[in-house]
């Protein structure tokens, strides 16, 4: 099956909603290349940068169930490079 490379970024607004947060991200662990978190106390948020390496109908999954998580925004942006 074709991957892709993506980054998904993660802005966390509850902090309640974290637990849910990494427990996906081991749930799909297999297509996980890095993940870099950065706190941003100012704004009261935490932004996470996952770079994943797998199908995309796997990225669309994992980015859809963390943005339906309460107070997470997440996005996927996509390279054009598949193999």
């Amino acid at each position: 099956m074709e991957t892709r490379i993506a980054v998904i970024g993660i802005i966390v607004e509850n902090k309640d909603s974290v637990e849910s947060v990494n427990e996906l991200l081991h749930q799909y662990s297999q297509y996980i290349i890095g993940r870099m978190g950065l706190p941003y106390p100012k704004k009261k948020v935490n932004i996470i940068s996952v770079v994943v390496d797998a199908p995309q109908d796997i990225i669309s999954a994992l980015s859809g169930k963390l943005g339906r998580l309460q107070g997470i925004n997440s996005k996927a942006l996509y390279s054009n490079i598949g193999s």
